[in-house]
């Protein structure tokens, strides 16, 4: 296999020849004459051995050698150390196989040296900021990214013997990604365990009819958890009938994998059942890199919109303490991954209509239209005031320098019950607005009457909240939801996809099914 599976083909054979290799492993010194050798001798072999690395890996390995007075550091206890290490890279969703080589280093003492810290780096940069680059696989991503001194980090760890704590210090260890790091490992079992068979795809399958693919739909059920082995083997034995028991099994496989959770097993639950083991975890394994990129410190007070499930939670003293639906950009016009902050509420905002939108789906409807819609222009700006149909609703949340990306309030309420609520032009529309921004104002009475008193009397007026609250627009398809499953979205952006390549990984993921049709008359941000 040539393609990097992130965490499949885990080379247990590497790993197990690594203890016997050990044995042979000797302090790997230069040629001789090595008792004459000065730094300045070793800086130049060690120099010569390193322009032979990737380029991408030679900064970080000059540097710590720079540190280490160009002197060899690798002994056999510190490679049984890195071993020990390369055997938890499973639980990132990495292969230790592609990043070390203990039986080649074994074989070829004279390079092992300078090749040990090159692999040493590499994965330490893997756990502490991700193996790509988030900017080239996203066409806008703005957030803020981990940095670590990785030469620094590795010499103190070497000279204190703390080799295994230093590594294990370096990937996230927020809930979010220890949850989902255990979930990866759970589904690394059921895929070697035979995962499940595949569902057929087909008709739907109807709540009280029976079904000759009743009993793979069990199975899966079971295999993910969704439904218990015992009450799988009861209904197994009761036949081919899609009776009420399965029925709410189904509800909950449809309610974590995002669906219209109806029970009806129709297109888009049949595609999501028809998704692999294999698939899920390599899934998986990409929203771990995802997070792998984001600083480890976060704000306390924090609004993170997850733009693949369209869910908004409100973190307050670093816990969830409020969540909504949302609605974001359609897959034609992405919400782009941004962190900004928001300090103002703006209670009944006209809308500044941007140009494109003015252009290809306003301006060719003529003055009637926009006088239906209360619009207006204004030096060749096309503004809608504010009112109770005005696309922005009775509330907007304004982000400091955010590419004209916005939360508000809409008057579409209806794509809020969809399960598909990739509709808008990129910009956050969130359920229930008004109550949001009383809930952020709340904190000092005199705000929130300001804006109770702009909503009564519907004045356009901007309201400081006295304090910055960071906005992190994010793209996770894979999370652990508040009830300690691992939930799925499809890819709706291709993003999945996209960093799948880049990592060179392959991956089938099923198509999104849209649970609703697209309102030609809403065209809001």
């Amino acid at each position: 296999m040539n393609r990097r599976q992130l965490g499949f083909g885990i080379a247990t054979t590497a790993l197990a020849a690594a203890g016997q290799a050990q044995a042979q492993y000797r302090r790997p010194t230069p040629p001789a004459p090595a008792p004459q050798q000065r730094p300045a001798d070793m800086r130049a072999i060690f120099s010569d051995q390193l322009s032979r690395l990737p380029a991408a890996q030679q900064n970080d390995v000059r540097a710590f050698y720079e540190m280490n007075a160009w002197r060899p550091v690798w002994n056999p206890q510190r490679i049984r150390d890195l071993t020990a290490v390369a055997r938890k890279a499973e639980n990132h969703g990495l292969a230790p196989n592609d990043f070390f080589d203990f039986v080649g280093l074994a074989a070829d003492p004279a390079s092992a040296e300078v090749r040990t810290t090159a692999a040493a780096l590499e994965y330490a940069r893997t756990l502490a900021e991700g193996r790509v680059r988030p900017e080239t696989v996203e066409e806008l991503w703005e957030m803020e990214k981990n940095r670590v001194d990785l030469p620094g980090g590795l010499t103190n760890a070497l000279f204190n013997n703390q080799i295994v704590a230093w590594f294990d210090g370096l990937a996230p260890n927020d809930i979010g990604y220890t949850n989902l790091s255990a979930g990866y490992l759970r589904y690394t079992r059921l895929i070697r365990d035979g995962g499940w068979p595949t569902f057929r795809q087909g008709g739907s399958i109807e709540p009280g009819t029976s079904d000759a693919r009743i009993t793979s739909l069990i199975k899966r059920l079971v295999a993910e958890g969704d439904l218990s082995a015992s009450a799988g083997a009861r209904l197994t034995a009761q036949g081919v009938a899609y009776g009420d028991e399965l029925q709410t099994a189904v509800r909950g496989f449809q309610s974590r994998h995002g669906l219209l959770a109806d029970g009806r097993i129709g297109a888009a639950t049949q595609r999501s059942l028809g998704a692999s083991a294999e698939d899920r975890a390599r899934q998986i394994a990409l929203n771990l890199e995802r997070r792998r990129w984001l600083k480890r410190t976060l704000s306390p007070e924090r609004i993170e919109v997850n733009t693949a499930a369209a869910i908004m939670v409100y973190w307050k003293d670093g816990k969830p303490v409020h969540s909504n639906r949302v609605v974001v950009g359609s897959p034609e016009n992405q919400t782009p991954s941004l962190e900004k902050p928001f300090a103002s509420v703006v209670a009944n905002p006209p809308w500044y209509v941007p140009a494109g939108i003015a252009r290809r789906e306003i301006l060719p409807r003529g003055p009637a239209y926009l006088a239906a819609q209360n619009m207006y222009i204004s030096n060749g700006q096309v503004i809608q005031r504010a009112g109770p149909t005005a696309a922005l609703g009775y509330v907007k949340f304004e982000l400091r320098d955010s590419y004209a990306i916005f939360l508000h309030d809409t008057p579409s309420k209806g794509a809020f019950n969809l399960a598909t609520r990739q509709r808008s032009h990129g910009c956050v529309r969130v359920q229930n607005a008004v109550e949001f921004a009383r809930l952020l104002l709340s904190p000092n009475p005199d705000l929130l009457g300001e804006f109770d008193e702009a909503q009564t009397t519907r004045e356009t007026k901007r309201i400081q909240t006295g304090r910055e609250i960071s906005v992190r627009l994010l793209y996770w398809t894979a999370f652990v939801d508040g009830q300690q499953r691992v939930a799925f979205r499809e890819d709706v952006y291709k993003r999945d996809q996209k960093l799948a390549e880049a990592l060179g990984i392959a991956v089938k993921l099923p198509d999104v099914v849209a649970d609703g049709p697209s309102d030609a008359n809403d065209v809001g941000p």
